[in-house]
C-alpha cells in the first residue's frame, strides 16, 4: 500500500501564528495528539504535539548546578528547548524540521522513516501542499488488511511445503540449511536444530501466518554447540 491509501485526510491544521493557548484548547476539544502546522500556501511547516506542549510544564528553573552544567554543553539545544518552553505560537513550540513523504511512498518507506527519526505520524505532501497525515495508527490498519502470502490452496501439502519454505528464505534469521519442514494435511511440523528459543518461536509464527496451515508442530532440537560454532 502506499500513503495515499493509508493517509488522513480530515486535517485540523493551524498557521505559524496561533496562539499556543488556543492550539492546547484545539487538541483537547478535538481528542487529537498533534496538528501540523502550515504556511499561506498550504505548506507545512512544522507539528505541534502533546509533547511540545508538556515540555513547557516539565521545564524547570535553572538551579545553580545546572547552570554551571550548562556552560559546558552546545548552547544550541538549549536556546530550542527555552524557546519551545516560553513560546506565544505555534511558529515557537512546533517540531521540526518536517518529514514528510509523497503520496506514492510506500508503507515500508512510511515506517522506516518513522523508525528512523522517533516519529509517530508523517505528513503526505503534493506538490508541496499538505494533502494528509499518516499516522503509526494507518499502518497498524494497513498491516492488518494486507494480503495474505499467495500459498496453496487448502489440501495441497506439495505446494503448502514450498509456500513454507519460500516463506523461510524470506527470513535472514532463519537457519534454513539445519531446518527441514514437512507437510501432512495441512500441519506443518519443522524438523532439524534450532539455534534457539527465540527462533522457535519466530517460525511458528512465520509459517502459522501462511494460508493452509491449520497448526504447527516444533519437532526441532536444540542445536548442537558444534553446529553452532559452523553456522
Amino acid at each position: 500500500m502506499i500513503a495515499k491509501d493509508l493517509m488522513s485526510t480530515t486535517l485540523v491544521v493551524v498557521p505559524p501564528e496561533m496562539p499556543v493557548a488556543a492550539i492546547a484548547e484545539l487538541l483537547a476539544a478535538r481528542g487529537i495528539s498533534a496538528v501540523p502546522v502550515v504556511d499561506e500556501a498550504g505548506a507545512p511547516v512544522g507539528i505541534v504535539t502533546e509533547g511540545d506542549l508538556i515540555r513547557r510544564l516539565a521545564e524547570q528553573p535553572r538551579g545553580p548546578l545546572r547552570w554551571f552544567l550548562d556552560l559546558f554543553r552546545s548552547s544550541g539545544p538549549m536556546i530550542t528547548r527555552f524557546a519551545k518552553a516560553h513560546g506565544k505560537t505555534a511558529r515557537d513550540v512546533m517540531s521540526k524540521p518536517l518529514h514528510a513523504v509523497g503520496e506514492a511512498a510506500s508503507a515500508e518507506e512510511v515506517a522506516r522513516l518513522m523508525e528512523a527519526h522517533g516519529i509517530r505520524r508523517v505528513p503526505v505532501v503534493k506538490e508541496g501542499r499538505l494533502v494528509g497525515i499518516v499516522s503509526r495508527a494507518d499502518l497498524l490498519r494497513a498491516v492488518l488488511r494486507a494480503p495474505r502470502r499467495d500459498a496453496a490452496a487448502a489440501g495441497d501439502d506439495r505446494a503448502l511445503l514450498r509456500a513454507v519454505i519460500a516463506a523461510m528464505r524470506e527470513q535472514p534469521w532463519v537457519d534454513t540449511f539445519w531446518i527441514y519442514p514437512n507437510v501432512r494435511d495441512g500441519v506443518v511440523t519443522l524438523h532439524g536444530y534450532a539455534r534457539s528459543e527465540a527462533m522457535r518461536e519466530g517460525l511458528r509464527v512465520l509459517v502459522q501466518e501462511i494460508p493452509g496451515v491449520k497448526s504447527v508442530v516444533d519437532g526441532m532440537e536444540d542445536m548442537p554447540l558444534i553446529l553452532r560454532a559452523m553456522a
